[in-house]
């Protein structure tokens, strides 16, 4: 703290009375003043005068002047005196703080130390016990299990030395030792075991499960190292073939979880468990192997196939975005609410999105699955990995089909939108719409061979990604393997399309699209039939 210096500092008053300073000028400078005041008064009336009161009180301002600076000079040096006072007492304290710190500190540490020593002592001890607990356990089982074996020996030698005495056979094996066994109540298993005999009729089995049995075990064996489980001394492990079908009926059928129970004998929480743990090993052991982009052979294939259904060259995938209704969740509910199915259904309806690339034959070549409903489809396509590889040059020279909700750019190609079309826009349009009809036709049959993609599932939002992807790759095996849709099952697919707000992303692109629809125009392709 700095010192205030006043008259009424003794310190002060002392130093300036040690000086002779203070009491001198404060009362020459009190008493002087009324009779300088006369004697100026007095001598300017005289005649000479003037040059003695001027050399006057020159002299009294030397005088005074010296004084101030004197009283200057040690005030300053007071002010100095007291920092420097101040700085050593504050650093003194710092010491001694730091001194109680470190002592404080030291104290903390062998406290803990000791209480860590103490804690692996306690530790060690629990340790040694737990152990001599188990041993003596061990010993004690060993103990009842030898005294069982040799009261069972002395019953079959007291039946055979009967037996013999009488003649009498006892045909009774004897009992083993009871086993312990977890409860597990009993459900009938009646229907999946029909649905499992080998003379379970086909078509039946198809109508169950969506595929054949052939493609049924051919999903069981590819995924049996990954389902399988063992047997354990509570319970017996459920086979490989019922834990599949017990994930392709929930997903094929959509019903909810207490009939899946009722229909294969199990809990309710089992069944859930199945189908998520079945759905993570279909994304991970046969996806990568049935739900990939093509090889360099199988695009010039693709590209044969598009060209010849369209007369567009270059063309390897046709793109759709389609919609699963979801539960309104719990976070981000706005985002995941769909305005347009809201409005058409006059039901309050939330989705997340699907957006794939399909082949000529429906096969899907890439899926993006999980943003919410209320992108529309540029924002999807934008978020998507196809176009980070887009973006990377991996579809240079080469086209991806879209619909109206698409950009334009250098790799996706999309339809004219305008209102009034020429006769050459309005036949690229048309085989523009045949190649998009691919994909939306897949994804009806997608919807339609999967029924949980058509309601609100129990799924949780975190979990349906993953249940969704095993459809799609489900999807896959039963159409490169044939299997035919039952004509029952057909769904009606219905995704409003909303223009971008930037459709044209090239005018490059532009330029490709004009010099494609006038080559269709010029071949005299479908849409023109009518000028011939």
């Amino acid at each position: 703290m700095r010192r205030s210096f006043t008259t009424e500092n003794p310190d002060f008053v002392s130093f300036l009375g040690a000086c002779g300073l203070f009491q001198e000028s404060h009362l020459e400078m009190s008493d002087s003043k009324p009779q300088q005041r006369k004697r100026r008064r007095r001598e300017n009336t005289s005649d000479g005068g003037v040059g003695t009161i001027e050399d006057g009180e020159k002299k009294e301002g030397v005088v005074k002047t010296k004084g101030l600076t004197e009283i200057l000079s040690s005030l300053v040096m007071l002010e100095d005196q007291a920092k420097e006072d101040e700085e050593e007492e504050v650093e003194k304290l710092n010491r001694e703080e730091r001194i109680h710190f470190e002592e404080n500190h030291g104290k903390k540490t062998r406290a803990m130390m000791d209480y860590f020593s103490n804690l692996q002592d306690y530790h060690r001890d629990a340790d040694f016990a737990e152990g001599t607990r188990k041993r003596k356990a061990r010993a004690s089982s060993l103990a009842a299990t030898s005294a069982a074996m040799s009261v069972c020996a002395a019953g079959v030698e007291d039946s055979v030395l009967h037996s013999d005495d009488k003649g009498d056979v006892n045909d009774k094996a004897p009992a083993a030792g009871p086993q312990r066994r977890l409860w597990v109540k009993n459900r009938s298993k009646d229907w999946w075991d029909q649905c499992n005999s080998p003379d379970f009729p086909e078509d039946e089995f198809k109508k169950a499960f969506r595929m054949g049995k052939d493609t049924f075990d051919l999903i069981c064996n590819e995924l049996t190292s990954v389902v399988a489980k063992e047997n354990t001394m509570l319970r017996d492990a459920v086979p490989v073939r019922q834990r599949v079908a017990v994930c392709i009926w929930r997903l094929a059928t959509g019903e909810p979880l207490r009939l899946v129970s009722k229909k294969f004998g199990l809990g309710i929480s089992t069944c859930h468990k199945l189908v998520l743990e079945v759905c993570s090993a279909i994304r991970n052991v046969l996806m990568p192997k049935y739900l990939r982009w093509p090889d360099d052979d199988s695009i010039t294939t693709i590209r044969e196939d598009f060209e010849v259904m369209s007369g567009i060259p270059n063309v390897v995938g046709s793109m759709y975005t389609t919609h699963i209704p979801i539960i309104a969740p719990k976070i981000s509910v706005a985002a995941y609410f769909n305005k347009r199915h809201t409005e058409r259904n006059q039901k309050t309806s939330y989705s997340i999105t699907v957006q794939g690339v399909v082949d000529p034959r429906g096969v899907f070549t890439d899926v993006c699955i999980g943003y919410p409903g209320s992108m529309p489809d540029d924002q999807v396509l934008e978020k998507s990995t196809l176009f980070q590889r887009a973006n990377a040059g991996f579809y240079n020279g080469v086209w991806i089909v879209g619909g109206s909700g698409y950009p334009l750019m250098d790799w996706v190609l999309v339809p004219y939108t305008q209102q009034h079309l020429t006769w050459t826009q309005h036949a690229f349009n048309e085989k523009i719409g045949e190649m998009l009809r691919v994909a939306k036709d897949s994804f009806a049959r997608l919807k339609g061979r999967w029924g949980c993609l058509q309601r609100r599932t129990e799924v949780k939002l975190q979990d349906l990604p993953v249940v969704l992807g095993a459809c799609c790759v489900l999807h896959n095996i039963c159409e490169l393997r044939n299997e035919e849709l039952d004509p029952t099952l057909q769904y009606e697919l219905v995704d409003d399309e909303m223009l971008p707000d930037n459709g044209l992303r090239s005018a490059n692109a532009m330029k490709a699209r004009d010099k494609i629809a006038h080559n269709l125009l010029h071949h005299n392709h479908a849409g023109t039939s009518f000028l011939s």
